[in-house]
């Protein structure tokens, strides 16, 4: 299984440092078709998004981390860190689930 990146240009260039492909994505298009390529390849068992780009999709990106069993998809941060803002995972698994862990 591969691990795929879609994210802005540094983070894709940086993780390609270490061999894990990406996609750059700029615009909210170029982000939904890097992930439906990414969400029908076979071979890619995790989806990271990082989080400035996830922004063109938020609530979309939230469904697939709490419902998408493969690829598993993950949101990282940015290349200017975790926002405030973002919500924990305890509280999108209270979104999703309604259990508070």
């Amino acid at each position: 299984m591969k691990v795929l990146i879609i994210g802005s240009a540094p983070a894709v260039w940086g993780f390609a440092l270490a061999g894990v492909q990406g996609r750059i994505a700029g615009t909210a298009g170029e982000f939904h078709q890097a992930l439906d390529e990414a969400l029908h390849t076979p071979d890619v068992g995790i989806v990271l998004v990082t989080e400035d780009v996830a922004r063109y999709a938020r609530e979309r990106v939230e469904n697939l981390m709490a419902r998408s069993e493969m690829p598993l998809v993950v949101e990282i941060p940015g290349p200017e860190g975790p926002s405030r803002d973002r919500p924990t995972i305890n509280d999108l698994l209270r979104r999703t689930i309604g259990v508070k862990v």
